[in-house]
């Protein structure tokens, strides 16, 4: 390598240093801010975080009462995003999420369509209760998940930089839901699962909720801000070791492909999809506790969120008392 080469690596790697700090001292006081009115939720809030900077979209599971919708509601404000929640109920239709044509008459007679832009329009999007509404409504947004843009009567219109959804799940009223389908699930960059507090947790909501003004919150980050940090999570480099790592674990959870004794048990698992996925969430994660690189301890913490909503169970496994949490327990202990 050239001299010249040398002079441009290290201008190169000092600038990514300087954004990291940047981007560090910001994420910072966006954590503190989010964690000043959802207590007890110390990981939740890091997944929620991760999923974001990584430029994916979450799937928030846990019963009601534990603050998902005000996770959500925080999120939008500290980062300074623009946000639309949609209740999810299944008379609900994909219109009401996209939007419509409607008819447009002038003065003179003239009649033309007009489109109306839906809720789906907005850089943060809440769905709450995703499984209540139809199948036909949740796949009205697979294009918009994916691709960032929708579709009308044929004629594409492209939603908001960044755009994001965070949809929530409740998982034990099942009278009335639909199950998420495989191809929507895996649009899912990570499955939080949002848990009780502990009792701590639980007094100091007891003690702060309950009185008689909110603690308002501002934002931390603007748009131009979060974008350039989920530029920067890009530019991250992965040493050889993760991404071997990576690769392992995502193929291990594969019918046919896993360890002896688990392969059996799996009736579909992760597609490449996923191995995009922890990529990028390790490397959000590192970043967001200040490290220049992920390393194998982000692959283990985040490799139950990646997977869950990825890997299905054969019958018989159900019937033996396994469970995904445990398969990808045992799949992780080959990191």
């Amino acid at each position: 390598m050239t001299a010249t080469a040398l002079d441009d690596a290290t201008i190169a790697a000092t600038a990514i240093v300087a954004q990291a700090e940047m981007a560090l001292s910001a994420t910072a006081k966006a954590r503190e801010a989010i964690g000043s009115v959802i207590f007890g939720q110390e990981r939740v809030v890091e997944l929620a975080l991760v999923t974001i900077l990584a430029g994916g979209h979450g799937l928030l599971v846990g019963v009601p009462g534990l603050a998902k919708t005000r996770l959500v509601e925080a999120m939008g404000t500290v980062l300074g995003l623009n946000s639309q929640r949609v209740q999810f109920t299944p008379d609900l239709m994909p219109s009401d999420i996209l939007g419509s044509e409607i008819l447009d008459e002038t003065a003179s007679g003239q009649r033309s369509f007009r489109f109306v832009r839906g809720p789906i329009f907005t850089q943060l999007l809440m769905a709450d209760e995703i499984n209540r509404a139809s199948p036909r409504t949740q796949s009205a947004l697979l294009q918009a998940m994916q691709e960032h843009h929708v579709t009308v009567a044929g004629v594409r219109y492209d939603l908001p930089q960044p755009f994001h959804v965070l949809a929530t799940q409740n998982p034990i009223e099942q009278e009335g839901t639909y199950p998420l389908p495989e191809a929507q699930l895996d649009r899912f960059l990570l499955q939080i699962d949002v848990t009780y507090p502990d009792r701590d947790a639980e007094r100091r909501i007891l003690l702060e909720t309950t009185g008689t003004e909110d603690k308002p919150l501002t934002a931390a980050l603007n748009t131009e801000t979060l974008v350039a940090i989920q530029r920067l999570v890009r530019r991250l480099p992965v040493g050889d070791s993760v991404v071997e790592a990576i690769l392992d674990l995502v193929r291990s959870a594969r019918p046919g492909e896993g360890k002896a004794g688990l392969a059996d048990k799996l009736a579909w698992g992760p597609g490449p999809r996923a191995s995009q996925a922890l990529t990028l969430a390790a490397r959000a994660r590192a970043l967001l506790q200040g490290r220049l690189a992920p390393s194998l301890d982000d692959v283990r913490e985040l490799a139950e969120p990646v997977l869950k909503h990825r890997i299905a169970l054969t019958f018989a496994a159900r019937a033996e008392g396994h469970t995904v949490e445990d398969i990808i327990a045992r799949l992780v202990e080959g990191i």
